[in-house]
């Protein structure tokens, strides 16, 4: 797998032959001055809670690490806020609305596609089920289930962000319960 920045073999403005840029240095064009920062790409996921406090946990439908473990969430797109990328992404992966959205954390994390790994910053949230409601599994889903969080094997969670905010999710919640 390689980083987006190895993909850079000349300048996207006027395609004049360039070295792939040094790790973590903007692409930069002598001939024309064209400049590209190779940031992080954000996402978004939820421990989404039911009233008896167990977690929705899914299992991904689709590499990378397909059959896993992990939580309601997904990319945000451009104009979109981290809120309303995990609202539509709930709604796309489970078919739920949920409330009030609590910020938990951010954990960094790498996501290998199709050949390239993007480097990810994945914010975590905490939300309630809203009453009456059943998820699905729809989109990039295989299935899903209700977990006592402090049950959950680690090892069969998809990525070390999510393992690293059930973590986070866990201290809180049993210092505030």
């Amino acid at each position: 797998m390689s980083a987006p920045r190895e993909h850079f073999h000349h300048c996207p403005r006027c395609a004049v032959p360039h070295p792939t840029p040094a790790a973590h240095e903007p692409f930069h064009c002598a001939a024309c001055g064209f400049l590209y920062y190779f940031n992080s790409t954000i996402a978004v996921a939820t421990f989404l809670r039911a009233p008896d406090r167990r977690v929705l946990f899914i299992r991904r439908a689709k590499e990378p690490a397909r059959g896993k473990l992990a939580v309601p969430g997904g990319f945000v797109d451009i104009g979109e806020t981290a809120e309303e990328a995990l609202r539509r992404e709930i709604r796309e992966e489970v078919n739920l609305e949920v409330g009030p959205l609590r910020f938990l954390g951010s954990h960094t994390n790498v996501y290998p596609y199709e050949g390239v790994t993007y480097p990810v910053l994945d914010f975590f949230f905490i939300s309630e089920m809203q009453p009456e409601q059943s998820p699905s599994a729809l989109d990039g889903v295989e299935s899903f289930c209700w977990l006592e969080p402090q049950r959950v094997d680690l090892s069969e969670i998809a990525f070390p962000s999510i393992r690293a905010a059930l973590k986070q999710y866990l201290a809180i919640t049993e210092s505030h319960e």
